[in-house]
């Protein structure tokens, strides 16, 4: 690297994290020395933590409403206060660690290509066998290789992209990774995802409740991002939105609305969410073990109900002009 717009930064970012940010940030240490860490309200002691390891360390006013969005906004804030002349940025979620020489393959991918904005990789559940919704996540990671229309919270920016549109969307509580791509690609960048481990996450989803606030969230980030691009051509998120209103709310309504004119025969109309989960199950089959594939049909047609849960949270919230606060499933 011979000028420091060929170098990467690194932004991590956390809340009560532990000894999984300790784990990260000593994973970008390797990997950049131009690093920041951005805390939101810890009380476990990550804060100083990330001192001892000597990293510059920014935390963040909770008296104004804590979204990931905002602390990478933060975060990038600062390293181009000290890194003018920075060209790529790395953002990490700190209950991920950075797969070895992860940056430098991201790195290679960016500067061969310029009209390439974000590179992602795959990342990797840690503890897949600890629970089913860990191997869910595992499983959900897994994305095709290639031009792709998002990235994940993980992710290499190229900073002149990223400044191009402003950052993150801070006031969105979930979502904001899918719609700063959706701003870049708009643009005219593009999001590559290339076949490269890129971090290992720390799920920690070991209870059902976890996993039902963990798509009640699911649900807000589609009403929300949908309904801030409502009017572009592109129609973001707008049919993942229907498909939940029919699936959560349409189809129970019209079987029940029917069963005094169909003599309870419109009751048979829950079947069709056995065949919307043997649609998912056929789908998936070759990614994965056939009964984890049950498992990810089963849930994905359960999760239309928290979704729903998570659609009519934002929409009220939104009509009482009330912000939504941040859905936590740790």
């Amino acid at each position: 690297m011979t000028s420091m717009s060929h170098e990467i930064g690194i932004v991590v970012i956390g809340r009560n994290e532990g000894d999984r940010l300790i784990t990260c940030l000593n994973s970008a240490i390797a990997q950049s020395s131009h690093l920041v860490y951005v805390d939101s309200g810890s009380i476990d002691g990550s804060v100083r933590s990330a001192k001892k390891l000597g990293v510059e360390v920014i935390e963040l006013d909770l008296a104004i409403p804590f979204t990931a969005a905002r602390a990478r906004n933060v975060g990038f804030k600062r390293l181009l206060e000290r890194y003018p002349n920075l060209g790529y940025v790395q953002f990490v979620d700190g209950d991920c660690a950075l797969e070895p020489e992860w940056c430098d393959l991201a790195l290679a991918v960016l500067q061969a290509d310029s009209s390439i904005a974000v590179v992602c990789g795959r990342r990797r559940e840690r503890f897949p066998n600890a629970s089913i919704f860990n191997a869910l996540c595992d499983l959900e990671w897994n994305t095709p290789i290639g031009e792709a229309l998002a990235c994940g919270g993980d992710a290499l920016m190229r900073a002149a992209a990223f400044q191009e549109v402003g950052g993150y969307t801070e006031q969105l509580i979930a979502g904001e990774d899918p719609e700063i791509c959706l701003r870049l690609r708009q643009q005219g960048w593009r999001i590559m995802r290339i076949d490269q481990n890129m971090t290992w996450h720390d799920a920690q989803m070991l209870h059902f409740s976890q996993w039902w606030r963990r798509a009640i969230r699911g649900g807000h980030a589609y009403a929300e991002v949908s309904w801030l691009h409502r009017h572009d051509p592109e129609r973001f998120w707008q049919r993942e939105s229907r498909r939940i209103w029919v699936w959560g709310i349409g189809v129970p309504l019209l079987s029940f609305a029917l069963l005094p004119i169909t003599h309870f025969w419109s009751g048979l109309l829950g079947l069709l969410y056995l065949l919307l989960l043997l649609k998912t199950y056929r789908q998936t089959r070759h990614r994965c073990p056939e009964l984890l594939a049950f498992y990810y049909g089963l849930f994905c047609t359960l999760a239309k109900f928290p979704e729903l849960q998570g659609q009519l949270w934002f929409h009220i919230n939104r009509l009482r002009g009330d912000r939504s606060s941040l859905i936590e499933y740790k």
